[in-house]
């Protein structure tokens, strides 16, 4: 009996690893480098909106420069927008359209409620990081339209994780301006 129900259970997980290949490999090399530093700043993101109060998420440094909840917001935008390029469009839910850039400024003005940007932030990241998941190593070098210039899907990865970096110390420097100190820098006194 218990020979027959381990060879089920080996059979089953065989033909689930068949079935969703993807789901059985997890990204290796630089992807999975990506993934790593894409978690650790959704993390630092995610921690900085959730310590900025709601009465700063309207700040902003200048006239036309983007207020606080827009920066976080347009990261948001961004981690929907992004994966497009692969074939991973944005939820119906968020309203962008792809090839309508004023979606994505209208979905950074949609909140200011801290609440509000936290969650979307998280269900954002989760959207870009399963589209990550997806590109496997061998799709690094093939070739995809990138705002209209021609770059390997490793570019794009890349710049997509520079940007989020871009944004980060975007956002630190609005907080620190506010008197707020980033929480992960609380615990190292800096």
């Amino acid at each position: 009996m218990f020979r027959r129900v381990r060879h089920t259970l080996v059979a089953a997980v065989a033909i689930a690893a068949i079935a969703s290949p993807a789901a059985a490999q997890a990204p290796t090399g630089l992807m999975a480098d990506l993934i790593q530093d894409v978690k650790s700043v959704q993390a630092k993101l995610v921690s900085l909106a959730k310590a900025t109060p709601a009465d700063k998420q309207t700040w902003r440094p200048g006239e036309g420069v983007r207020s606080t909840s827009e920066v976080f917001m347009h990261v948001a935008a961004d981690n929907y927008f992004l994966p497009h390029v692969f074939g991973v469009d944005p939820h119906a839910a968020t309203g962008i359209v792809p090839t309508d850039m004023a979606t994505l400024t209208a979905f950074e003005k949609k909140t200011t409620v801290p609440d509000s940007i936290v969650a979307e932030l998280d269900r954002s990241f989760a959207h870009l990081l399963a589209a990550m998941s997806d590109s496997s190593h061998a799709r690094l070098e093939e070739r995809v339209k990138f705002f209209g210039q021609d770059m390997s899907v490793r570019q794009v990865w890349l710049i997509t994780t520079m940007h989020l970096h871009e944004h980060l110390g975007q956002a630190i420097a609005y907080a620190r301006t506010n008197g707020i100190v980033p929480p992960w820098s609380r615990q190292s006194g800096s």
